[in-house]
């Protein structure tokens, strides 16, 4: 509305996202190439605010916090505060080495994507992301392909963290870079040499122009005993009276007023940071841990439900194999029936062929006895006849021995059919037992299968609609609370050991493939740091 100021602005902002840490936001806005922030006091359309329509205001984050896991009590914070720290590595107004951007946009594919599925999350899932500063990408001689496996290799072993505690993890990381949090402004001191100014939640801190990351000279909030300007020249009083007073000149009135809005917003944060916790702090921090168990139970539920049904499904698919074995032997044991009864037929048939064979020779065998009787009646006269006579009576006797033989033969080979057609008969009645027991573990089978593999109905559900849950904590709950709190602070120790490892150990991988010609001056300025062990808290102890 026309008659609103900047508060009621801003307040409508804060009530729409649910926000109650407004102290760390304002909105900004452009006018003459110069970045201004909406006062609180001061209606609306009284700023210098572009004449064009629509007005257009950024809801950014104006201060930020010392220390982003013990100050942020919102999961909105956090999440506000995640989505611009990434929109400035990523433009690149925030300085990252590359190992350290690597271990970053696996937090944030984390954040995004939750825990990694191999089954879910293929070759190439991340193609369409941004999540590399391009000065990282150009440095390398590294395929997308090669950035992506190595990206996902950290985000493998980042399952288990939910949304908030990724991001939260991106922020503790980030506010360790030089860059985090500094506001930059070019000025000149008394020689007028040429200058810039930082101003951050620590203090104010002077660097050369070409070297962002390492002050030339900090001084801390608590050292500092009076600011003040008069037209462009601005005069820091530190609290050692001992000590000169620092004065230098900016471009413009307005950035000096800038400069001056950003001293007393980050000089009062420190103050209240070394103070007790407000009420309304105090209420937001235990609305805060309540939250924080209520999720991490939640988090279990849903972890017991998850397993219950991965057990559920691993029961199921044994089931199904089981059964499938199961017909497969049921289906083996039926085509070994059928060749039992083919093989008992087979045989029945030759032991009647044999049987009547038998039959066959003994009838010969009588009729060539016969045969004999009749020849030995005869009576012969004459020796001719005689012998002829004997000689033939010797043939038959020996035709009548063979076939007596013959027939004794065909008796047993019929006996033994007999006694393999019993065995077969025996193994089809075998066959039968064992596919009447298979029949019914089957069905016995099938039964458990349908039992298990339905999921209880009266399993809780995932509907997370806050009016619906409730939690009672008693106090076991929360000394058990603080007791992983406290187990989780000594695993963070370990586990930044290993970071660092891991880090170092990325570094090494990848500086075979690094272009050295590509290497931009803050490349250069922070490998300098490294090398000698300096960081962004021991660097702004010594120079302060």
């Amino acid at each position: 509305q026309v008659k609103w100021k900047g508060k009621d602005l801003f307040d409508l902002v804060c009530r729409t996202l649910g926000l109650r840490e407004t102290w760390f936001f304002g909105l900004q806005y452009t006018i003459k190439d110069t970045v201004a922030w909406l006062k609180m006091d001061k209606k609306v359309l009284d700023h210098d605010v572009p004449t064009e329509e629509p007005v257009t205001f950024h809801f950014l984050a104006k201060f930020y916090p010392e220390n982003a896991e013990e100050e942020l009590v919102q999961e909105i914070t956090q999440h506000l505060f995640f989505l611009q720290v990434k929109k400035q590595i990523l433009d690149e107004k925030i300085y990252c080495p590359p190992e350290a951007s690597v271990l970053l946009a696996s937090y944030a594919v984390q954040a995004k994507y939750g825990d990694y599925d191999p089954n879910v999350h293929k070759r190439g899932f991340l193609a369409q992301e941004e999540l590399l500063p391009k000065r990282v990408i150009n440095l390398y001689q590294m395929t997308p392909e090669m950035w992506e496996e190595r990206i996902t290799a950290w985000y493998a072993e980042h399952r288990g963290r939910a949304r908030d505690e990724a991001e939260m993890e991106y922020l503790k990381i980030a506010q360790d870079l030089e860059m985090y949090g500094v506001n930059y402004f070019a000025i000149r001191n008394k020689k007028g040499t040429e200058l810039l100014l930082g101003v951050d939640a620590l203090g104010l801190h002077i660097y050369d122009p070409d070297n962002r990351l390492t002050p030339k000279i900090s001084f801390p909030w608590n050292e500092i005993r009076n600011i003040s300007y008069s037209d462009k020249e601005f005069t820091i009083k530190p609290l050692d009276k001992k000590i000169d007073v620092f004065k230098f000149n900016s471009s413009k009135l307005r950035v000096n007023k800038l400069i001056l809005q950003l001293c007393i917003g980050n000089h009062d944060l420190f103050m209240r940071r070394r103070k007790a916790d407000s009420l309304e702090v105090q209420q937001m921090k235990a609305q805060a841990r309540e939250e924080k168990a209520r999720k991490q139970m939640e988090r279990q539920r849903l972890a017991r439900e998850k397993q219950m049904r991965e057990e559920a499904e691993r029961t199921r698919d044994e089931l199904e194999r089981r059964l499938m074995q199961l017909k497969e032997e049921a289906t083996m044991a039926n085509e070994a029936l059928m060749r039992s009864e083919e093989t008992a037929d087979l045989l029945a048939e030759k032991a009647q062929i044999t049987e009547e064979e038998a039959k066959l020779l003994a009838q010969k065998a009588a009729e060539a006895e016969q045969e004999m009787q009749r020849i030995k009646a005869t009576a012969i006269r004459t020796e001719e006849e005689k012998r002829l006579m004997e000689q033939k009576v010797l043939e038959a006797e020996m035709l009548a021995l063979k076939m007596a033989e013959e027939s004794e033969r065909r008796a047993k080979e019929a006996d033994q059919l007999k006694q393999d057609l019993q065995e077969a008969r025996e193994s089809e009645r075998r066959a039968k037992q064992k596919l009447l027991e298979i029949t019914s573990k089957s069905s016995y089978t099938q039964s458990m299968n349908s039992s298990t593999t339905v999921l209880p109905t009266d399993l809780p559900s995932f509907n997370l609609i806050s009016e619906s849950l409730s939690f009672d904590f008693k106090d076991t709950d929360m000394k058990r609370l603080s007791m992983e709190i406290e187990k989780e602070k000594v695993e963070y120790m370990e586990k930044s050991k290993h970071l660092q490892e891991q880090l170092n150990e990325l570094k090494t991988e990848i500086e075979a493939l690094k272009l050295k010609e590509r290497e931009t001056a803050l490349d250069i300025l922070h490998n300098e740091n490294a090398s000698r062990g300096n960081s962004k808290h021991n660097t702004i102890k010594k120079v302060s």
